[in-house]
């Protein structure tokens, strides 16, 4: 089975190669006509799950079920703007929307809660 659940993570994996390199994060430069160059920079983020089992069978046959998946979100955040030998950086978005704060502070507020119950579980194993 391991080698079964291995060879779907891999695949999945090689997907997101092929969809995402660098020039997804920062993308081909455009010259407008008054020379100046605009670059757009992007945020890039990606996930993927996969697993299977062994199903039980009667007879010798082997059976395998598994399956996986990917997601990516791609986000013009901002051009880098390069005119007359000075570059600037010109955001899209002049401060994160209420969503992307919310899933920036999930990991502190999920290292607090485990903080918290180990200080509990600590204190109770003191008694």
């Amino acid at each position: 089975m391991e080698n079964k659940v291995q060879g779907l993570l891999g695949v999945s994996i090689d997907k997101i190669r092929e969809m995402v390199d660098v020039s997804t994060v920062i993308g081909d430069p455009m010259t407008l006509e008054d020379g100046t160059t605009l670059i757009p920079v992007s945020r890039v983020t990606y996930g993927f799950a996969s697993g299977g089992s062994d199903l039980p069978t009667k007879g010798n046959q082997e059976l395998f079920g598994g399956g996986g998946g990917a997601g990516i979100n791609i986000i013009p955040i901002a051009f880098l703007v390069v005119s007359d030998g000075n570059v600037r950086v010109l955001p899209l978005v002049a401060s994160p929307d209420t969503f992307n704060q919310m899933v920036s502070m999930v990991p502190d507020v999920v290292n607090k809660i485990g903080d918290f119950f180990s200080k509990r579980k600590d204190k109770k194993s003191e008694k």
